[in-house]
């Protein structure tokens, strides 16, 4: 009898710390007007943790700086980071708006941002800043226009440099409610504008591609949007038969899962995960394509050669740390490289060894064959030679037959 009592309290326990989980997870995912947030938009940055040196790169300046969404929504919130930043980041005034062209933006459109209720305000050095949420209509596969005025020097600047789209720097001045930026100097990277959440009442997720020059898009035309994950987006949103999602692109050009030694290619893969992955909005599956650095950069860097075991080790590693969060992850085979500048007979052992246990372990919740995608029939070492200009990065064609080989009900 006793044992039955203790028993049914031990059930009800149970089913209490069930509930109490469930109204957790619930208000997490919601704001206090019941939106749901995912991310639309993100960026990894390459830059590397501070040194001492201060280079002030932006002083007295706007920046305005060119977003492509996945996902649209009814409100929009950004983050600002200073992760690499040598001092804490001083920011003046912050806007969002549709852009129009160039550095022009759609007139009416523009919306003032405020964090913590400031419109101007200072982000801790290594720190990063949510904006208060804002009614705005963001619409799905468009251009948006984030302007920062910094009032003073900026110091030591957290930046992704492979960034294929075209931002604007304006002279001296805040320019943050201007319909234009006359004059504005032209750059290719992007600068503290880390992620671009939307607000919906709906339950969409988010889709996290994770990699490095070949997911950052390096290859495809400027300001084009034909990175492979664009692509991946634009066919989950005209596909019937699966749920709506965002694509956020967390590659970053150069980057290693094992090693780091570039302020061009950031921190390593196990490093930035957390930040750069799992920090995002809304969650729910992950791409993993990444591993051809750690095999070709040892020819650069031969004191760190790996092996295809290590980088299996390095995969675990990031699947354990999804799994825990109740995320599904992907696996995608290496692509071909024979012609690349760091190409080696060696090396292409390594790619087989680890493609071979991406295809056949069944440690990941699915697999996209992008070697199998894009390889030439008839010399099935070599990327097909219309898909690249460089025998390692697809180009725009290249980056569209990746995404048409990746099977959407892994989605479903």
């Amino acid at each position: 009898m006793r044992k039955n009592v203790l028993k049914s309290r031990w059930l009800g326990g149970l089913l209490l710390l069930l509930a109490l989980t469930t109204v957790s997870f619930s208000t997490l995912a919601q704001d206090a007007n019941g939106l749901h947030w995912v991310t639309t938009w993100s960026m990894s940055p390459s830059s590397l943790p501070p040194s001492d040196e201060s280079d002030n790169a932006f002083n007295n300046q706007t920046l305005r700086q060119v977003v492509h969404t996945s996902a649209g929504g009814e409100s929009v919130r950004i983050r600002l980071s200073n992760a690499h930043g040598n001092k804490p980041l001083r920011v003046g005034a912050v806007t969002i708006a549709l852009q129009d062209s160039g550095s022009s933006i759609v007139p009416g459109s523009l919306k003032t941002l405020t964090f913590s209720e400031l419109e101007s305000f200072t982000v801790a050095r290594g720190a990063v800043a949510f904006s208060d949420p804002v009614a705005f209509a963001v619409p799905a596969m468009s251009n948006l226009s984030v302007s920062i005025y910094l009032p003073e020097g900026s110091g030591t600047v957290t930046t992704h440099l492979a960034a294929q789209q075209t931002g604007y720097v304006s002279g001296n001045g805040d320019f943050t409610s201007s319909t234009d930026i006359a004059g504005a100097t032209e750059i290719t990277v992007w600068n503290y504008l880390t992620a671009v959440d939307v607000g919906r009442s709906d339950r969409i997720t988010t889709i996290v591609t994770v990699g490095d020059s070949i997911t950052d898009g390096v290859g495809s035309s400027r300001d084009s949007n034909n990175r492979w994950p664009n692509h991946l987006a634009r066919r989950l949103a005209n596909d019937r038969n699966t749920p709506d999602f965002a694509v956020a692109n967390a590659g970053l050009s150069g980057n290693r899962v094992l090693h780091e030694n570039s302020p061009r290619f950031g921190e390593n893969l196990q490093a930035r995960f957390e930040r750069d992955v799992l920090a995002l909005s809304g969650v729910s599956h992950v791409i993993l394509l990444e591993g051809i650095n750690d095999i070709g950069m040892a020819v650069m860097f031969p004191g760190e050669e790996v092996t295809a075991a290590e980088i299996i080790a390095g995969y675990r590693q990031i699947i354990a740390r999804v799994r825990a969060r109740g995320i599904k992850i992907i696996g995608a085979t290496l692509t071909p490289y024979q012609g690349a500048g760091y190409y080696r007979e060696e090396g292409e052992q390594k790619r087989q060894q680890v493609n071979a246990w991406i295809r056949g372990s069944g440690e990941f919740d699915g697999v996209i064959d992008f070697d199998d995608a894009t390889l030439d029939m008839t010399h099935p070492l070599q990327m097909i030679p219309s898909f690249t200009e460089d025998s390692l990065h697809p180009n725009d064609d290249g980056y569209a037959a990746m995404a048409s080989a990746i099977d959407l009900s892994l989605f479903r």
